[in-house]
């Protein structure tokens, strides 16, 4: 299977690298909403999610072991497990559900999840947990990620019950390792992760690395709510083509 569909350059996938995983580096999270953004107006998502999900493992282990003294198990391993269980689900719908369907799907969910983080009040007080909203949000969070690698529901609830950036980073990025590592094994169980995935993802690695450290490094240097505020209107936009172009 072929992991660039026709007229994509290899440009793209070098941007679409460079830009989500500054957005990784930067916020802990987004990744997988930009990358897949930027190159599902030309590829089926069954194309691109593999090699994204080969791109974030590694960032997910080394921001959560950056950040390790800010990670609650109480959180996120329950969050990890309820993901998984939706993964399952999700990675099915990935291989046999219609690409236009999943297109449609896709613009939906990156503009709702854009709107809410958009209109959402941010607070600096810690959220009181709910384990009905924790057992929904994993469960969502594991379809969405089985189906498209999204882990932006993840972000708006752990958001919520974290205090800062350091422990929203650390306890999302185990929530995404742990899920990686079974998606990983059920993408090659079903061939939808092949051998040619593979070596492109290695090949975009440099990129993936390159964009991770600006990322990190920008953290001092730029306003990290400015930057939020940018990513989710540019998704919401994106989002809305998305849904536009399929209609």
């Amino acid at each position: 299977m072929r992991t660039k569909g026709k007229g994509k350059s290899v440009i793209w996938w070098i941007a679409a690298s460079l830009c989500a995983f500054f957005v990784k580096g930067l916020c802990g999270f987004a990744n997988t909403l930009v990358f897949s953004t930027i190159m599902s107006f030309g590829l089926s998502n069954l194309n691109i999610s593999p090699v994204e999900l080969l791109l974030g493992y590694p960032t997910n282990m080394l921001l959560a072991w950056q950040e390790r003294r800010r990670i609650d198990l109480k959180l996120c391993l329950p969050l990890a497990a309820l993901v998984v269980l939706g993964s399952i689900p999700g990675m099915l719908l990935l291989k046999n559900a219609d690409t236009g369907i999943i297109k449609l799907l896709f613009g939906i969910v990156i503009a709702g999840i854009g709107l809410e983080m958009l209109l959402r009040r941010q607070s600096e007080k810690k959220t009181k947990e709910s384990r009905r909203m924790l057992a929904l949000i994993g469960l969502l969070s594991g379809v969405l990620c089985g189906l498209y690698g999204i882990g932006a529901l993840l972000g708006a609830y752990i958001g919520r019950v974290t205090q800062d950036s350091g422990a929203f980073r650390a306890n999302i990025c185990v929530v995404f390792f742990v899920e990686n590592t079974l998606r990983i094994v059920l993408y090659t169980a079903a061939g939808i992760l092949t051998t040619g995935m593979l070596l492109h993802a290695l090949r975009l690695m440099p990129f993936m690395a390159l964009g991770l450290y600006l990322g990190i490094k920008s953290r001092a240097l730029l306003d990290e709510r400015s930057v939020r505020k940018l990513v989710i209107i540019m998704l919401i936009i994106s989002g809305l083509a998305l849904i536009a172009a399929q209609i």
